[in-house]
């Protein structure tokens, strides 16, 4: 892969339902596109005009308002009278637009204003200097095909992404524009379809049209779910071995700012939190805190405790664990009754110190713990408890 997917593709290629390649040598003698984000400025477009005319070269400016754009190449005209300027958009004639195009390839214009017709399919080597403006108003896909139209030769190509000087940028927006100009190097396609991916999700594919009850099950899950089905119809799906518990605790479990400031650390640890499997895992990552940020609070050692809880009730398939008022209810999946006897869950509850009953609700086992009058460390030791012995129960019956 060269170019960029959108999203949902490349979301699609990457749980399996299509194949994915990616080829990373770009050509030979070819050089990464210098690429600026800046707010619109007449004297710096003249500069940059000036300085490719005076190369050899030509110039793209793309304006994507077909009403106005010949508004914006008398404005052009006036501010750089020494150029040549000729337009196209899609609203022209086949005629008309292939002439000035060939027109253009001949030289006859130095500059070309156009719209986002150029995105695909025109390779004009002479052409290494590219202006966008409104680009905050772009996807981050189609700014990174408008860049790819320059910098086709051995010459060192430059791109300006332009937005209006008075205008305040959206997060969304000011994320892409920061994506583009960071990923320069050649053959980054796939690195910014990722990040794009990131910011925009993953299409349709998600969405209400297609996914039916993704907004109740969750985006995790819906994605383990969609494995499953991609493995089963390739004949290659093997039994579950965990189910994926849903946490509604109403406990305060976060890194704050204040004992982890940098965001990329901060998203490792949560990743490491994720992953924890079994309790040397989780004694592993809390000494390797203390010893990296120092002690600390609560909230951090409740996130790690939740963590560990979460490995042992996705082992024995909870299906959700809420706090309602003074109740922790418990309830498994439907496939927990394979594994467990109604003993194996009251030996589990005699490890805890707190007060529990076993019922079904709809076909489905809960447990309910009264947790009345108790702190939240100590709703959190017993429900660790719990699903810790009920773990090793089910690991018990395996090893039988």
């Amino acid at each position: 892969m060269t170019a960029t997917p959108i999203p949902r593709t490349l979301h699609m290629s990457m749980l399996g339902i299509r194949d994915l390649s990616v080829i990373e040598t770009p050509p030979t003698n070819r050089y990464p596109v210098q690429t600026y984000v800046l707010e619109q400025n007449d004297r710096v477009i003249r500069d940059a005009v000036l300085r490719e005319i005076d190369r050899g070269g030509q110039v793209y400016y793309l304006y994507n308002k077909v009403d106005t754009i010949e508004k914006k190449v008398s404005e052009l005209q006036e501010l750089i009278p020494e150029a040549s300027i000729g337009f196209v958009h899609g609203q022209m004639s086949e005629i008309r637009l292939e002439n000035t195009l060939l027109d253009f390839i001949e030289g006859e214009y130095d500059i070309l204003v156009t719209t986002t017709i150029i995105e695909t399919g025109v390779d004009i080597p002479n052409v290494n200097t590219l202006f966008i403006e409104n680009a905050d108003h772009m996807g981050l896909s189609t700014l990174y095909q408008l860049r790819g139209r320059v910098g086709r030769s051995n010459r060192i190509a430059y791109a300006y992404l332009m937005y209006r000087p008075d205008k305040s940028l959206t997060e969304v927006s000011e994320k892409r524009l920061e994506a583009i100009k960071g990923f320069t190097e050649l053959g980054s396609g796939f690195k910014i379809a990722m990040r794009d991916l990131s910011i925009r999700g993953a299409g349709n594919l998600l969405g209400s049209s297609q996914s039916g009850f993704i907004d109740s099950v969750g985006f995790e899950l819906y994605s383990q779910l969609l494995e499953e089905a991609i493995a089963k119809k390739n004949g290659t799906d093997k039994k579950r071995e965990k189910g994926n518990a849903e946490l509604i605790l109403q406990i305060d479990a976060y890194l704050p700012d204040e004992y982890i400031s940098d965001e990329r650390h901060k998203i490792e640890i949560y990743k490491r939190i994720r992953q924890i499997d079994n309790r040397v895992n989780y004694e592993e990552l809390r000494d390797e805190l203390i010893d990296r940020f120092g002690e600390y609070p609560d909230v951090v050692a409740y996130l790690l405790e939740i963590g560990l809880a979460k490995a042992y009730l996705d082992k024995v398939f909870v299906n959700r664990v809420e706090r309602k008022n003074n109740k922790l209810v418990i309830q498994f999946e439907k496939i927990s009754q394979q594994l467990f006897l109604t003993q194996d869950y009251f030996q589990a509850l005699s490890q805890t110190s707190l007060k529990a009953n076993i019922s079904e609700n709809q076909g489905l086992i809960e447990v309910v713990f009264d947790i009345r009058n108790k702190k939240d460390y100590e709703i959190l030791e017993g429900l660790l408890t719990f699903g810790e012995s009920l773990a090793k129960i089910k690991e018990l019956k395996e090893s039988h």
